[in-house]
């Protein structure tokens, strides 16, 4: 048989018959032996996957180790370098605080030399500006001054005495240059004293008169008393070489003292009745403890109206203004020269107390910018 072994087969053939002779055993089938035959590489290829396993775990392993005991040092370089910054980043605030307040102060040293350079500037260009340049640059301010007085106060008086300052000024120079702008400067006058204007001042006087004049104003339902002036006869002094008065001289005295009498009571009985005319019925119904009253609502009627004046609200101090007038013709005796002045003197002030435009110089400023510049 194949499977026994090559040493027997060569021994020699005389030593077989001694030899007992070996059992016949049976043999399996086929397919026994190929899964046998099979059987032994199959576990030495899974005995060297098993290895192979082992090896690529141990070594994932060692990986993984190294892996972490690198990452882990990078956290701790992480860290160090993370503390590093927040240093540096402090010195770094502190340093850009420092920054910041340096050129703050260099900003403000800048400033302030920009602020004396242009002082020097304008110093230097005052001091190199022609005379003619200085004329108009003196005119334009007093007309651009003038003018907003004239706003403020809404009189033309500011405004017209700046125009005509600027006209006498540039009259001494007689310059060709200088002409154009007094013509124009000439041309606004004329348009400003065309306007006219609001003299403030001057109302408000004639209305502190009107006040002033109301407690001696008299009404309608007073009755006017005056006293009579008796005239007596003068005195007759002897004079040296006169002739001496007739006997009847007593009886003469006697009846003039009589008719001066009966003259008196007479201008009494005809003082006891008064005939006037009135036009309101209520001007008569007022009782004596009331005209206190009327002439104090007449002096605040009033004083609102100056007020209203000062303050440039001419509307109110018009119907302040109308409604004075109304009580004081209403009330008042219109046949008293006192009365009579005030109703005249309030209708003049409502003639006057209204809203007047102050025109701007415009010709004159365009002027003198044009002669400034040159053309």
């Amino acid at each position: 048989m194949s499977d026994m072994d090559p040493h027997e087969s060569s021994a020699p053939a005389a030593s077989a018959p001694s030899a007992a002779p070996a059992p016949v055993t049976p043999a399996g089938p086929p397919a026994t032996a190929g899964v046998a035959r099979w059987l032994a590489p199959a576990l030495a290829a899974a005995v060297l996957l098993a290895v192979a396993a082992l090896v690529m775990t141990w070594n994932t392993q060692q990986r993984l180790r190294a892996a972490e005991q690198e990452i882990a040092r990078r956290q701790q370089d992480a860290g160090s370098q993370a503390v590093e910054a927040r240093t540096l980043a402090r010195q770094a605030d502190a340093s850009a605080r420092d920054a910041v307040a340096k050129v703050a102060l260099l900003e403000a040293r800048v400033a302030e030399n920009a602020l004396q350079r242009g002082q020097l500037e304008e110093l230097l260009q005052s001091l190199s500006r022609s005379r003619d340049e200085n004329v108009l640059a003196d005119v334009d301010a007093a007309i651009r001054v003038a003018v907003q007085q004239a706003a403020i106060t809404g009189s033309v008086e500011p405004l017209v005495a700046a125009l005509r300052q600027a006209d006498e000024r540039l009259a001494r120079y007689q310059q060709p240059r200088l002409e154009r702008v007094r013509r124009a400067a000439l041309q606004d006058l004329d348009k400003v004293r065309a306007a006219g204007g609001v003299d403030l001042t001057s109302l408000t006087l004639r209305i502190d008169e009107v006040i002033r004049l109301v407690d001696e104003l008299p009404l309608l339902s007073a009755a006017d008393r005056r006293p009579l002036r008796r005239e007596e006869p003068a005195p007759r002094v002897a004079t040296p070489g006169a002739p001496a008065p007739p006997a009847s001289a007593p009886s003469d005295a006697v009846s003039g003292a009589i008719a001066a009498l009966a003259q008196y009571v007479w201008e009494e009985i005809r003082a006891l009745i008064r005939v006037t005319r009135i036009d309101h019925p209520e001007a008569a119904l007022v009782a004596p403890e009331q005209a206190y009253f009327l002439r104090e609502n007449l002096k605040l009627r009033l004083l609102n109206a100056r007020l209203a004046i000062l303050s440039r609200q001419f509307d109110t101090a018009q119907a302040d203004l109308r409604e004075a007038q109304l009580a004081l013709e209403r009330y008042f005796d219109r046949g008293s020269r006192r009365v009579a002045m005030a109703i005249e003197t309030t209708r003049q002030v409502a003639s006057q107390a209204r809203q007047v435009t102050v025109p701007k110089p415009d010709a004159t400023l365009a002027a003198i910018t044009a002669a400034a510049a040159g053309r």
